[in-house]
Order: structure tokens, then sequence, then C-alpha cells
């Protein structure tokens, strides 16, 4: 998964969204170095290298203001996060050219910077009230019980079930009489993407496309 933020990264960035979504133009270097009570330009210059190179803006080193605010719709307070159509056998499982665009959320229900969606393609967790075609938010950084509902990886497939152990094994359990838990047996390519924090449910589809998260 991507590098976390640290505490003043996450803040410079709120600040970037705010700022941009009140002004409509964005911060300069030196804005943003009075902001943060910050004396050196290259302290800041290296703060937002450091954003750009966890995936949260694009720069333009030319410029002042030549940053992009990745996803970004305008809204003070709210929070692009990034929706991926597939995912990548191994780590790191989300590349940067599997990401399909970002839903805007309000940034009270966003529990850390690296969340992303994925999209629910089945039924077998209508019994946790996720259906076919619900968008979930993931947390990659919280680390799941047993009992949580979990994104997780089998080799390039992803899958959405409630996470357990069994005899020493992790069980992946379905939420629906008609489908099968799956036991990771030793030698799987499997991994945790994070615990589902969130469920998004759209009453339209307007970008129908991409491989979507099993269920």
């Amino acid at each position: 998964m991507a590098e976390p933020l640290t505490k003043l990264e996450s803040s410079v960035y709120h600040y970037l969204l705010d700022f941009t979504a009140e002004r409509t133009y964005q911060p300069s270097i030196r804005d943003i170095g009075k902001q943060f009570k910050i004396k050196s330009t290259k302290t800041v210059s290296d703060l937002l290298q450091s954003l750009a190179k966890k995936g949260f803006i694009e720069r333009d080193p030319s410029r002042s203001r030549g940053v992009n605010l990745l996803g970004f719709g305008g809204a003070l307070r709210t929070q692009p996060v990034p929706y991926y159509g597939k995912i990548h056998a191994g780590e790191p499982a989300l590349l940067p050219e599997h990401r399909q665009g970002f839903i805007t959320i309000d940034r009270r229900f966003v529990p850390s910077e690296d969340v992303f969606f994925l999209k629910v393609k089945g039924d077998s967790m209508v019994g946790k009230c996720i259906n076919d075609g619900d968008y979930v938010m993931v947390n990659p950084r919280q680390d799941p019980r047993d009992n949580d509902v979990v994104a997780a990886r089998l080799g390039e497939e992803a899958t959405v079930k409630t996470f357990s152990h069994r005899s020493g094994s992790v069980v992946l359990e379905a939420a629906n009489p008609a489908d099968r838990d799956i036991t990771v047996q030793p030698g799987m390519d499997f991994g945790v993407l994070g615990v589902v924090c969130g469920v998004f449910r759209p009453g339209f589809d307007a970008n129908n496309g991409g491989n979507a998260l099993q269920s």
C-alpha cells in the first residue's frame, strides 16, 4: 500500500484542498509556508514533493502554484478517494494505472488519507447489507480482526468477505447461505487489502467499466 502521510503532510494536503475550494486558485509555496510557519521554501517544496510521491498531488516545479490536486471536486472540507477498477497480484496490489477515477467524500467520513474504493460484484455479502454494484470504502491502515468485513486479494482477484480464524487458518466467510466460505490454504497468493469502513450505493452507475470486487 502507499506510504501513509505524516501529520504535517496531512495538514498541508487538507490546506491545499480547502484553500483551493474557497478561493478557486491554489496557494503558493509562500502561502503554505506562512500558514504552517515554515520559513524555508525548500522545506515546503519537499513537503509537496512527498505528497506527489505518495500519489495525492501532481507537481509542475516551474510554477509557484503548479499543483494538481488529483480528483479535486471543488467543495470545501471534502476529499477525493480513488476508485480502482482492478488489482494486481502481489504487492503493491493497487497500481496507479488501475485507478479509474475518484469519488469525492465529506472528509468527516474518511478515516485516513489512503482509503480507496472498490466495486462489489455478486451477492455473497447481502447478509451484511453489501449488495451487487455497491462501492466499498477500504481502509488499508486498519488491522483486521475476527468478524471484520475485509477486502482481500486472491491472486489478481479481489473479494469482500468477513474475516475470521478457524483451527489456525484464515477463513473468509460469506454472508449468504448460497455461497461458500473460503479457507486460505498455505501457499495461496493471499493478502488483506484492508477493512471495509463504508459502503456507497449509487442510484445509477455512470461509469460501468472495469473489473469489480467479487463478493
